[in-house]
C-alpha cells in the first residue's frame, strides 16, 4: 500500500467494528470534510455502502485510520483495520494508505464539544475520519499528492 495520493478526491475511513466514519477531501484544496457514517452490520452491507461512495466521489486514493495504542504498539483493532484496508484495495482497485489515527476520537470529541454540538457516535465517527484525512493532507507534501 502506497503513501502518496494522485490528483482528485480522497475518501478516508475511521474503521470500527460497529461503525465506519467516512470523510472526503480534495488534493487541490487540501481540505477534508466529514461525509457519512456506515452502520451496516454485515460485511456485504458495509462494502455496498462504500461502493456507493466510491462511485459518487471517484477517489484517486483511500486512507484508512490505523488504530494504535498511545505508545504506537498495535492492539486487536489494528489487525482488523489492516484487513479492511486490504479488502478496500482488492475490491475497488484504488490505492490505500494506512495512516496513524491515534487520538483522533478524542480530537473529534473535543471539536464537537467546542462547537457545542451534541455528540452522537455517528457524527463523532465521521469527524474522526475528517481529522484523519486532514492530518494526511497536511503531512503529505503537495507535490507528492499530485503525482
Amino acid at each position: 500500500m502506497s503513501s502518496v495520493a494522485g490528483a482528485g478526491s480522497i475518501l478516508a475511513f475511521d474503521f470500527g467494528t460497529k461503525r465506519i466514519g467516512v470523510a472526503v477531501g480534495e488534493t487541490q484544496t487540501r481540505i477534508a470534510h466529514p461525509l457519512a457514517t456506515i452502520v451496516q452490520q454485515s460485511s456485504d452491507g458495509r462494502f455496498a455502502a462504500i461502493k456507493m461512495l466510491v462511485d459518487e466521489w471517484k477517489p484517486s486514493r483511500l486512507v484508512v485510520g490505523l488504530p494504535l495504542h498511545a505508545d504506537g504498539a498495535p492492539h486487536e483493532t489494528t489487525a482488523l483495520a489492516q484487513r479492511f484496508a486490504r479488502q478496500l484495495e482488492g475490491r475497488f482497485g484504488i490505492p490505500v494508505t494506512l495512516f496513524d489515527e491515534r487520538f483522533t476520537t478524542q480530537a473529534a470529541r473535543s471539536a464537537l464539544s467546542e462547537g457545542r454540538v451534541r455528540e452522537q457516535k455517528s457524527v463523532r465517527d465521521r469527524v474522526a475520519a475528517q481529522i484523519i484525512l486532514q492530518a494526511y493532507l497536511d503531512q503529505v507534501p503537495a507535490d507528492a499528492r499530485a503525482s
